[in-house]
């Protein structure tokens, strides 16, 4: 197990990665904490927590909303959590982010962790503060950005992921090599029988080097006004494409990830082989290129973007692959943009 500690500002953040969720109790007074479960978590690894405190929630993207807030808020109040009382959220990423949004509303603020179980939430979704729920259909809408005390990676836990959510994860993988490091591009293309196969020393390095990237861009811009937004590639129609057609999040961030690499040849010159590689790449990983969502209706939810400033939205584009930047695009001419590709 390797043990990372990282200071933010308002809060330091230890990593205990490779760790067993079997060992949770060494890190947590049982008496002090909250279990914060979607449904297929409690299926599996219930057994490990008796006589533990524990809610359950309904699982599934779509759960992600006001409407379980306040059903974890009234589970709080039976279960008599006070200030010091620690949530711990087990699950994927709709769950990491609820509980964290949870714990930073419930008596003004108390402490969270998480366990990520899924190969998504462990390389993206537990990692730099973000917490939050969707409002209508605005994805992350509502949310606070403030960092859990711990989160233990425990990577035998995506093994219990069905096939189609495993693929999902990489998705986010990608990203970070399509964004800032080209040499994991490379070994992603080089390894990708063994990821597919869920071979546990590819993840651990998949895992760890994710970790380390996107932690490295929230210590460096927490509150996303620079280089933290270069996390977002993919995302700006990803989102929306994942509203509108019902799909796991991975899935929307790969076909907004084909997208952004076309308007990257379109305002940065981005050459047409290597948009060619990252579509083989992401075909490579089971994982789609093409949106079918009405472009109109994908702009409509583009409007309302929370990267959008007065007239236009920070587009997290390619100048090559490993190298990401940020370009402001008009409103209107993202439109057209949308119309032709």
């Amino acid at each position: 197990m390797i043990t990372q500690t990282h200071q933010f500002k308002h809060q330091s953040t230890t990593y205990y990665l490779g760790e067993s969720l079997e060992n949770l109790r060494n890190y947590v007074e049982k008496d002090r904490c909250i279990l914060i479960l979607d449904e297929n978590v409690d299926k599996h690894y219930a057994d490990l927590f008796p006589g533990w405190k524990k809610l359950v929630v309904p699982d599934g993207e779509e759960n992600k909303n006001m409407d379980v807030v306040g059903q974890i808020m009234t589970g709080l109040v039976e279960l008599e959590a006070d200030r010091k009382t620690t949530l711990i959220g087990i699950g994927g990423g709709m769950l990491t982010d609820i509980t964290g949004f949870a714990a930073c509303i419930y008596m003004r603020g108390i402490p969270f962790a998480f366990v990520p179980t899924t190969l998504l939430a462990q390389v993206d979704a537990s990692i730099g503060g973000k917490n939050g729920v969707s409002y209508g259909m605005h994805k992350n809408l509502l949310g606070t950005i403030h960092q859990p005390n711990f989160i233990l990676f425990d990577y035998n836990l995506p093994a219990t992921m069905p096939e189609t959510e495993w693929c999902n994860g990489f998705a986010e993988i990608i990203k970070y090599a399509c964004i800032y490091d080209a040499a994991l591009f490379d070994y992603l293309e080089a390894n990708k029988d063994k990821a597919l196969a869920q071979d546990v020393s590819v993840l651990q390095y998949l895992v760890e080097r994710s970790v380390d990237i996107k932690t490295k861009f929230v210590l460096e811009d927490e509150f996303e006004s620079g280089v933290r937004r270069w996390l977002n590639f993919g995302h700006t129609l990803g989102h929306a494409v994942e509203k509108l057609e019902g799909i796991a999040h991975g899935q929307a961030v790969a076909i907004g990830m084909v997208a952004a690499a076309k308007i990257s040849e379109k305002i940065n010159h981005l050459p047409s082989e290597q948009t060619n590689r990252l579509i083989r790449l992401i075909n490579d990983y089971r994982l789609p290129v093409t949106m079918t969502s009405d472009k109109n209706a994908v702009f409509n939810i583009f409007k309302l973007d929370k990267k959008r400033e007065k007239d236009h939205i920070h587009f997290v584009l390619l100048d090559a692959i490993g190298k990401a930047t940020t370009h402001p695009i008009l409103i209107e001419d993202l439109k057209q943009i949308l119309q032709e590709l």
